[in-house]
């Protein structure tokens, strides 16, 4: 399986915030997107997850089959809000999602365990602190197997000890064959992992990747 973009540009506003966007990455690998505010790391991945229309390019996935015919099919998007009904209980929200996205993974409860809040799923989701909402988000991301994490600022809100938790989480995503896509201004613990900088007009990115051409175009 590999996630593909080709000279993806996005728009806001009627203005261009980035263009030529071109990276493959296989199973188990990971790129880190990184730039500043403003820089278009959100639009990337709303168009990679086809919230956005691409204002140029196209982002496909290979290799999905029936399952996973395309990158919408295939991936979970963990966006800056962490899209959960206050109202419904946590255990409520997530067999939403699960129902959603299909093709059930871990249980409600075991993943519940597995971000460290076992035992609070009776719980309105509107009565979490901040990190135990994130956490609560994050658990969407194993209650179904998507091959395809797309992740906006993940750790927003996480206490170090969850940052650690979610690093294996990700490790261990990798290691079971799956692609992770983060826009963070943190380190995330990912090893092995490229990078590409939005909103520079030169330099390179990490990982072996191609320089950035003028006029905000980079490709991987």
């Amino acid at each position: 399986m590999r996630l593909i973009a080709e000279n993806l540009g996005g728009e806001r506003g009627g203005e261009t915030v980035f263009s030529g966007i071109g990276f493959a990455l296989e199973r188990g690998q990971a790129l880190i997107v990184t730039g500043p505010n403003g820089s278009g790391k959100s639009t990337l991945l709303r168009i990679i997850a086809g919230l956005l229309p691409a204002a140029e390019g196209r982002a496909f996935f290979e290799g999905g089959g029936e399952e996973f015919p395309s990158v919408a099919s295939a991936c979970h998007y963990l966006g800056h809000q962490n899209a959960m009904k206050t109202a419904l209980s946590v255990a409520e929200n997530l067999r939403f999602w699960r129902d959603f996205s299909g093709e059930g993974f871990l249980g409600v409860e075991e993943a519940l365990e597995t971000v460290g809040i076992g035992g609070i799923g009776h719980l309105p989701f509107g009565y979490l602190s901040t990190g135990q909402r994130r956490r609560a988000a994050i658990a969407k991301l194993l209650v179904s197997r998507r091959p395809v994490w797309l992740l906006d600022e993940p750790t927003a809100g996480l206490d170090k000890a969850s940052e650690e938790r979610f690093a294996g989480l990700m490790t261990r995503h990798r290691g079971e064959g799956g692609i992770v896509v983060a826009a963070t201004h943190l380190p995330l613990g990912l090893d092995r992992a490229q990078e590409l900088k939005m909103g520079e007009m030169s330099g390179r990115t990490e990982g072996g990747a191609a320089e950035r051409l003028p006029q905000h175009r980079t490709q991987l």
